[in-house]
């Protein structure tokens, strides 16, 4: 395993999770204050969607990741600022009428995913690498939608974090980087254990680092009961790790989880292997970074 690893927490995500955790942060200010005290517990990276702060649902207001950005930096939190650029994917059949998205379908264009990153210019953004089955839900992210989305990242100088949920993402990932659309080494997220995507265990992880370029930088997670199992796996095969409450609500069986509990749950079982967390500066410059703070890398 290597002897400094990334530590990113996912603080919010998209899901319907509000009601099942009074400690899911919903606001900008609870979103930037949880970001806050997971990089005081030890994380590398914070990850961030925004809410809807009457619902809690999903929202793609750039006005609301603009104050969660700001909050953070006006906090002068040394922490690496992961937007999701996920954006509206959500395709939901319609029984009446097959050729039309039912309720609780939500698309945006490239160009409206991509929104938030070209304004608020975070180190990091996530690029979803293909469609998937979600449940009944499809996520669509057809390929030349991703091509366009690519092209904008890189010409806004924002690192993506290539985001796979299934083997054929992977493969589509390397396509972008082979079609120069992804600059300098590579960053590979894989997303496992979503139903119906890739598998939650150690050989998907396997498979999957064995088909990234060898100057990739990689990570993988699992959702509920499987985060630590696979923070754990993936430490094991020479990854990165990503806890947070966007894939998992619990510390343990029956004991709801705080975004920085979970991240200090991360670090001793990064130092019980033997190894380190990168502060935000050294991963910077590991992974090349440029950096709005004007700090070096």
């Amino acid at each position: 395993m290597n002897k400094k690893v990334i530590l990113s927490c996912a603080l919010t995500g998209a899901g319907d999770t509000t009601a099942k955790s009074p400690h899911v942060p919903v606001t900008p200010k609870e979103i930037a204050d949880s970001a806050i005290k997971a990089a005081k517990a030890g994380a590398t990276v914070a990850h961030i969607h925004v809410r809807d702060p009457k619902t809690g649902k999903l929202s793609h207001d750039v006005k609301l990741f603009e104050e969660v950005v700001e909050r953070i930096r006006e906090s002068e939190t040394d922490v690496i600022i992961n937007l999701t650029s996920g954006g509206g994917g959500d395709w939901v059949p319609n029984e009446q009428d097959p050729t039309k998205g039912g309720e609780g379908t939500d698309i945006q264009t490239p160009e409206e995913r991509h929104e938030p990153i070209g304004k608020l210019l975070p180190e990091m953004c996530t690029l979803d690498c293909g469609s998937v089955n979600f449940g009944n839900m499809l996520y669509l992210s057809p390929t030349d939608w991703l091509r366009k989305q690519a092209k904008l990242i890189q010409e806004s100088g924002v690192k993506p974090e290539l985001e796979c949920f299934d083997t054929g993402h992977v493969r589509f990932a390397n396509q972008l980087i082979e079609e120069g659309l992804i600059d300098g080494d590579p960053i590979f997220q894989f997303c496992l254990g979503i139903p119906w995507g890739a598998d939650a265990d150690a050989e998907t992880i396997s498979y999957m680092k064995s088909r990234v370029p060898e100057n990739a930088t990689w990570a993988a997670f699992g959702i509920g009961r499987m985060q630590m199992q696979m923070g754990m796996e993936s430490l094991l095969q020479g990854g990165n790790i990503r806890v947070g409450l966007e894939d998992n609500l619990y510390l343990k069986k029956g004991q709801l989880a705080t975004n920085e509990q979970l991240v200090d749950k991360a670090v001793s079982m990064v130092h019980s292997l033997g190894s380190d967390i990168m502060t935000p500066a050294e991963a910077r410059k590991h992974l090349g970074l440029r950096n709005p703070y004007g700090k070096e890398g």
